[in-house]
């Protein structure tokens, strides 16, 4: 206990990210999900001319050129969810926009339903905020019990594809679940659907509740500058912008904004990247069974690998001292599992033989 801090402060327990090594030049850097694959050419000029005298001036409050570009984005792949500007809101990376959804809309009696296996910062922001919240369990083989969300009350948060496991759930059960919540606000964190399985975009002409949160950090290599965006209802936008104005009305930059914009104007380049990941995640996945791993099924941009003959904390340490970073969480159910990033073809050989040097695997 600090005598100096709040009640508040003193009882959370903080999330916990992944490892940054300060010198990454020789290590194999796979614990945090990022893509191995650089910005598209077009975002990095947009930051060059976006480096100018501008700069003495606030950016515009609700990043509206990039509202625009994901406005003619999702017209483009999604016509069906109808979404105009102002069913769009851009945050400072996923997680923001993720605490000030939570704020916005479950801060009363209810409780907030989710996974017991997931993106841990939902309860740091529960415990932060004050929200009760109710947790279920996953399957015995890691899929989401659906039928134990239909019969909760409350909102609802899932991750899909989830983290740490990558396995995908279908839109049909997420629709099944928003049948039977429709007085409360239902969150899709897609973070990672773009490397496998089908978004529920299409869902939000027909749901008013549905909120889907996504990020820019990770099929489209920004991480660096920490862009996410919420798409929904109207109301549900206004929310939102209720509660980022009565934070902080500039939370995104004049660069990150036109990074942002030329990111999803660019949609074609990183298309490409995001096939070239996938294809990678499938031959690892097969080099892991090969040497006696059992790996989950993932639609994401990672794999989630467990191991009968060696425990995961084990063979994350001697990953290390072969100069290779890998994710272990210590925590019930997934402690002996790794949650390994999909690098270059480059980056992962160089896990192999790693794992090959340390282990004989």
């Amino acid at each position: 206990m600090n005598r100096l801090w709040s009640s508040v402060t003193n009882s959370l327990t903080p999330y916990v990210p992944g490892e940054q090594p300060k010198n990454i030049d020789n290590l194999v850097k796979i614990n945090t999900n990022e893509n191995p694959y650089p910005p598209a050419p077009g975002v990095l000029e947009a930051i060059k001319k976006a480096c100018n005298k501008d700069l003495r001036l606030y950016p515009e409050c609700n990043a509206q050129i990039m509202v625009d570009s994901l406005v003619e984005f999702y017209k483009l792949k999604h016509p069906d969810a109808k979404l105009e500007s102002e069913n769009f809101f851009i945050g400072n990376g996923s997680d923001e926009v993720l605490a000030f959804a939570l704020r916005a809309f479950y801060c009363n009696q209810k409780p907030l339903n989710m996974n017991d296996i997931t993106y841990s910062f939902y309860t740091v922001y529960c415990d932060l905020f004050g929200i009760p919240y109710t947790i279920h369990p996953l399957n015995r083989d890691f899929t989401v019990n659906v039928e134990s969300f239909v019969k909760a009350k409350g909102g609802v948060i899932i991750t899909n594809p989830n983290a740490p496991t990558g396995i995908y759930l279908d839109v049909s059960q997420i629709k099944y679940i928003l049948d039977n919540h429709k007085d409360d606000v239902i969150i899709i964190d897609e973070a990672y659907i773009d490397f496998g399985g089908t978004s529920c975009a299409e869902l939000i002409a027909e749901y008013d509740n549905l909120l889907i949160v996504t990020t820019l950090s990770k099929s489209r290599s920004l991480a660096g500058l920490r862009i996410g965006y919420a798409y929904g209802h109207k109301d549900l936008i206004t929310g939102l912008n209720v509660i980022k104005n009565s934070f902080n009305s500039y939370t995104m930059d004049r660069i990150a904004q036109v990074a942002g914009a030329a990111a999803i104007d660019n949609w074609k380049y990183y298309d490409i990247i995001t096939d070239k990941i996938i294809r990678t995640r499938q031959w690892v996945t097969a080099e892991l069974d090969k040497r006696g791993f059992k790996t989950l099924k993932s639609s994401s941009n990672f794999v989630f690998t467990t191991h009968p003959d060696y425990h995961a904390i084990d063979l994350a340490r001697g990953l290390r001292n072969q100069g290779v970073v890998v994710r272990y969480f210590n925590k019930p159910r997934i402690n002996e599992y790794l949650r390994i990033t999909i690098g270059s073809d480059d980056e992962m050989q160089r896990f192999f033989d790693a794992l090959n040097k340390e282990f004989g695997i």
